[in-house]
């Protein structure tokens, strides 16, 4: 068994993994990809020398260039079970597909736009856990196709949304309700909390795991926000810091969703 490690110049968030896992999807010398996307690291067991890694690697722009490559035991590559890894992936999809459906209602409701934000986020991060447990087994073809279907979906929601906001800066908007906004915030950042114990607790070093983690992380953050403009409405007395929260978080899920456009390319 081989072992050959990559720097990747370009690697530092979990959509380029993804891309790379696509790219390299079909060669069957692989046997196992390690990401390190902090030192932006790709490591590959594979069964013989195989020149295509690199090709398709380089083929992506990312800077990738072979670092090393050694001989290792085979028990040096044995992974953890995926049927825990699919039950904890299937948990947070659930629990962020169910706030989003919380937090666009109550923020419709309420008039509160960083809440409608919000909850466009938690729908992305339902689109990318989602994507990582149906693509099991599927072929490259489907990967891609839902990877598109994901992201203009969830680009076009955004765009409305952001739209939206600058109606609501234009003209004259009632103040959202912060006491729905805080409730349901402060009920979502426990939510995410939560899918992150849960992760932590699961131990595992394999990428997507960790992926999912980063993006609940960023969850934590968000919802903080997002609590914060319910408090800046009730001091303040205005609905600026709601659209302000609201246009950042938007912005956001923007970019999530380019990223996972690139990901059906």
């Amino acid at each position: 068994m081989l072992k050959s490690e990559y720097h990747i110049a370009k690697m530092d968030c979990p959509s380029e993994e993804n891309m790379i896992r696509m790219k390299l999807d079909g060669i069957q010398a692989i046997k196992k990809l390690e990401f390190d996307i902090e030192n932006r690291k790709l490591t590959v067991f594979h069964s013989e020398e195989n020149e295509e890694i690199l090709s398709r690697l380089e083929s992506l722009n990312f800077g990738a260039k072979l670092s090393t490559t050694n001989e290792v035991d085979e028990n040096e590559f044995s992974t953890e079970s995926s049927d825990v890894q699919s039950k904890l992936l299937w948990s947070v999809l659930l629990i962020n597909f169910g706030f989003f459906v919380i937090e666009m209602t109550t923020g419709l409701i309420s008039r509160s736009m960083g809440l409608v934000a919000d909850s466009l986020d938690m729908l992305a991060d339902s689109f990318v856990y989602g994507l990582s447990l149906w693509a099991v087994g599927s072929t490259v073809i489907r990967k891609k196709k839902v990877a598109r279907l994901s992201g203009y979906f969830q680009l076009t929601l955004a765009l409305l949304g952001i739209i939206e906001v600058v109606r609501r800066f234009i003209q004259f908007e009632a103040m959202p309700d912060y006491r729905i906004m805080i409730g349901i915030s402060v009920l979502a950042l426990i939510a995410n909390a939560i899918c992150l114990l849960l992760l932590q607790k699961s131990k595992s070093k394999e990428a997507h795991m960790k992926a999912s983690m980063i993006f609940t992380s960023n969850d934590v953050i968000i919802n903080s926000g997002v609590i914060l403009a319910g408090v800046l409405v009730l001091l303040t007395q205005s609905k600026y810091p709601d659209l302000i929260i609201g246009s950042i978080v938007f912005l956001i899920v923007v970019r999530g969703a380019i990223r996972i456009l690139q990901l059906g390319k």
